[in-house]
């Protein structure tokens, strides 16, 4: 079970620096993030140790990841991005 400790700590993580992926991943991780099942928690966990350039592609559409579970996380998190407000 996560605590909030480790909550803090993937909110904290999701800051990148880049607004272009604060915006997609900040109200990602505090909206969507605990509903995600711990298994895609454990994804998005692996998605944040990537470099911010290779988000930034992935999440632009541009590239897609090679690895499929970290290709699953990002649709995930695209679709959270794009859905109505």
């Amino acid at each position: 079970m996560m605590t909030d400790a480790d909550y803090n700590r993937v909110i904290w993580a999701s800051r990148r620096g880049m607004l272009e992926l604060d915006l997609v991943l900040e109200p990602f991780v505090k909206d969507a993030y605990r509903t995600l099942s711990s298994r895609d928690q454990a994804r998005y966990r692996k998605l944040l140790e990537c470099e911010d350039q290779e988000l930034f592609g992935w999440f632009l559409g541009r590239l897609r990841p090679e690895d499929e579970e970290l290709a699953g996380i990002v649709d995930t998190v695209l679709a959270f991005a794009r859905r109505p407000s």
